[in-house]
């Protein structure tokens, strides 16, 4: 099996993958509602492993994503330049989204991207499942990533947020239910204003919006998140 550097070709990588593929993993991706269908069974850390050892290149991230296949295309999404990569190029690879693992993954990219913003609310209104969950998974990543950006643009999801917790799709409430769990943590100045929209979403007629809430609310009125809050503020 020929080692992998930053020289290795798109081919040379998917071969490489398809070697240390594993059945009996892929198999096991199934328990926790993971696609298996265009899955090699390789864990997400051997993933980053083969990510940081071929280091980035834009061309070969989009010759990887265009393979179909999952562990390629989460390689690819590491390795692609986000200053590159286009809004045009974010609503063609969610196009392709149609597994929760491939979302969170990829969306980490998306929130490295100038149109960042408007992805998230372009993407909150699109009625595709997948394509849904990317505007919330898209808002909790943003918390991480974004250290500098102003506490009004992440209160300004909490609308979007409102908006869409009636979704009862599986995989939208969850990424629903993170994003606002995400923008509560984010710091104690924004804390409340967050809790008061998981409170008011705990008392909803509706029960999906009812789970997210109340979830939402036990996370946030514990003891370790809220002593945790303390420390950082300031």
């Amino acid at each position: 099996m020929t080692e992998l550097s930053p020289q290795s070709s798109a081919d040379e990588i998917v071969a490489h993958l398809r070697a240390i593929g594993s059945e009996e993993n892929r198999l096991g991706m199934l328990r926790y509602g993971i696609k298996i269908e265009r899955a090699l069974g390789i864990p997400h850390g051997v993933q980053r492993q083969i990510a940081k050892k071929i280091k980035r290149n834009h061309e070969r991230a989009f010759a990887l994503w265009q393979t179909g296949i999952m562990e390629a295309q989460f390689i690819a999404s590491v390795t692609a330049d986000p200053k590159r990569f286009s809004a045009a190029d974010a609503r063609q690879w969610a196009s392709r989204f149609d597994s929760w693992d491939i979302v969170d993954g990829v969306s980490d990219l998306f929130v490295d991207t100038d149109a960042w913003k408007e992805l998230i609310v372009e993407f909150a209104a699109d009625e595709r499942e997948f394509v849904r969950r990317t505007a919330f998974a898209m808002m909790a990543w943003s918390v991480v990533h974004r250290k500098k950006e102003p506490e009004a643009t992440f209160l300004a999801f909490l609308p979007i947020i409102e908006a869409h917790a009636t979704d009862g799709r599986n995989f939208v409430k969850k990424g629903v239910n993170w994003a606002l769990r995400s923008i509560g943590k984010r710091s104690m100045d924004m804390h409340g204003a967050v809790l008061a929209v998981a409170e008011r979403l705990a008392q909803s007629t509706d029960k999906t919006a009812r789970w997210i809430g109340r979830d939402a609310v036990k996370e946030l009125s514990d003891a370790k998140t809220l002593e945790r809050l303390a420390a950082t503020k300031g």
